[in-house]
């Protein structure tokens, strides 16, 4: 009995024992266990106190959210585009408590506030959502008088363009990241800057200004000039141009409808894009190709002078209209009779240009556009340039039609550069956009014609501008010379006889041209005194535009000059 109450004693005794020893165990795993959680949630804290609450999210804020764009200046230091520091709006949806309450606060503060789309956002559950980007330091203060917890601000850069409209399609315009979208913007980002962005140099730096060779004071009375008369001629649209003749640069340069570059995008009252804004997006001067119309009676009578195939003392026999492959080939205002190469360029003779081209032949008439720069992509540095469009394959039929101008289309702006060449001592020299000296010029200039046709056409043009079309573009004391080209504008593939498209080369003064300027007026409704031809729209443009800007530019008026110009007979 003894025994076994010893047993009992100590069977009792080991299972106390035991029990001690499991709880022991059981509360070292539960302190362990609590250790362990309290040193994880421990190191997420400081995880999330070092994190910036944007990393958190889906998108990843990084030095380029406030990266810096070069200045831009115009070619006497004037500004044309800066950044500005604006902050951006955010929120950390996980934060928020009621995004119904969060909507009805900030609708009083951003105007368009979309409702659906801002309260998705605020319950989408992730750790970060912009609300309305590149706010205004008015709307920030309101924002932040509403106390609402779970939103935040981040700083940015915001594009300022002083002169809004004035040279939007030069200067171009960046998106909501500042990223160059068009023009010389986006140049910027293609000559390297968007690469040093992504590798984060450009935050802290201060990069030094890009200088255009425009003058803004020419290019704003371009644009007024160019606005006004689209208006006032109830055109689709209209531009212009101004070319530095001995150096290629481009001091102005203007096509309406245009936009205004702070707001390349606008929204109207249903939140929707409005598309009719964005198509003053379009620049055409640049980007757009037409058939240039009698303009083009420049480049065949200098291929026929250049050739040798006529002089300035050739006649042409201009008597009949000509019909060749289903076609008649008529002068607007034909003179029935045979007309010297001046009376040609003077009466603007389809007939007279189509014998030039005739006597040259096919395969001279393409090369010598194709020498001029007509036929191919224009090289400059101008983002988006437009390529020209020629027949697949020349016929005769082609060669006459594009003699004056119909069957070829270019972009007027290179039609500028192709006609500098033909008076500046016959030197095509590509368009820049950035300031170039004469000397640089030189450099990069090919001799197209010789020296002898390049005064021949300026006499022509000249003539033209004493006796001709260009009377209605001369300004008295900077001898204006030039053509006008009146084109039946193509609507589905056929030629529609009453819209036009108007273009208008000049060149000043015509002793020694020292500036190009070329305007064109897109299907207009009215001109000066009722008429519709270049004329009466165009050539007004380019008298108003020469008026205002010759002066700024430098050109001194004389009035000292023998304005007839004389026709000496070659022996």
């Amino acid at each position: 009995m003894q025994g076994k109450s010893n047993l009992r004693t100590r069977t009792f005794v080991g299972t106390a024992e035991r029990r001690k020893r499991n709880a022991r165990q059981r509360l070292a795993i539960m302190i362990a266990g609590f250790a362990v959680m309290y040193i994880v949630v421990g190191a997420r804290l400081v995880q999330y106190g070092m994190t910036e609450p944007a990393i958190m999210g889906s998108i990843n804020f990084n030095a380029n959210s406030v990266a810096s764009r070069p200045d831009i200046l115009d070619r006497n230091g004037e500004l044309l585009a800066t950044d500005i520091n604006t902050v951006s709006l955010y929120a950390e949806p996980r934060r928020i408590v009621d995004a119904d309450e969060v909507v009805e606060k900030l609708a009083t503060v951003l105007p368009n506030l979309d409702w659906r789309d801002t309260h998705r956002k605020l319950q989408s559950g992730t750790g970060f959502q912009w609300l309305r980007r590149q706010l205004t330091p008015r709307q920030q203060s309101d924002i932040l008088s509403l106390g609402i917890p779970g939103i935040g601000f981040r700083p940015e850069k915001r594009r300022f363009y002083p002169g809004g409209t004035t040279a939007s399609h030069i200067v171009g315009h960046v998106n909501i990241d500042n990223l160059g979208l068009a023009g010389m913007e986006r140049y910027i980002d293609q000559q390297g800057y968007a690469d040093l962005r992504a590798a984060g140099l450009t935050n802290d730096t201060r990069l030094e200004p890009v200088q255009l060779s425009i003058d803004i004071r020419a290019q704003h009375i371009l644009r007024e000039v160019v606005a006004r008369s689209m208006k006032e001629y109830e055109a689709e649209a209209a531009g212009a141009v101004i070319l530095d003749a001995e150096t290629g640069e481009v001091i102005a340069m203007a096509s309406v409808p245009d936009y205004d570059p702070n707001e390349p995008s606008r929204t109207l009252g249903d939140g929707s894009v409005d598309k009719e804004y964005e198509k003053g997006w379009f620049n055409r001067m640049s980007n757009a190709t037409f058939e240039m119309g009698s303009t083009f009676k420049s480049f065949t009578l200098a291929m026929g002078l250049d050739a040798g195939h006529i002089t300035l003392n050739s006649v042409v026999d201009a008597t009949r209209p000509i019909r060749m492959g289903g076609f008649t080939i008529r002068d607007f205002k034909g003179r029935n009779r045979p007309l010297s190469i001046p009376e040609v360029f003077q009466y603007s003779s389809n007939i007279g240009t189509a014998a030039v081209a005739d006597k040259v032949g096919i395969e001279g008439h393409q090369e010598f556009l194709t020498r001029l720069g007509l036929l191919s992509r224009m090289e400059t540095e101008m983002p988006g340039v437009a390529t020209p469009t020629q027949p697949r394959t020349w016929k005769k039929i082609n060669s006459v039609t594009i003699s004056f101008g119909h069957g070829v289309a270019t972009t007027p702006l290179q039609t500028a550069v192709a006609a500098a060449a033909l008076i500046n001592g016959g030197n095509l020299i590509n368009p820049t956009f950035l300031p170039r000296s004469r000397d640089d010029a030189a450099l990069i200039s090919r001799a197209v014609i010789k020296e002898k046709t390049s005064a021949d056409m300026r006499f022509l043009y000249n003539w033209n501008g004493v006796k001709g079309s260009g009377r209605a573009a001369q300004v008295e004391g900077f001898h204006v010379g030039g053509k006008t080209g009146t084109a039946d504008k193509v609507i589905n593939g056929r030629y529609a006889k009453d819209i036009n498209f108007n273009a208008f080369v000049a060149g000043f003064p015509m002793e020694k041209p020292k500036y190009v300027v070329l305007t064109i007026i897109d299907a207009p409704k009215t001109g000066v005194n009722g008429g519709r031809t270049a004329a009466s729209t165009a050539a007004p443009m380019t008298k108003e535009i020469i008026t205002r800007t010759a002066g700024l530019l430098g050109v001194k008026p004389s009035f000292g000059l023998d304005d007839q110009p004389q026709l000496l007979v070659d022996y």
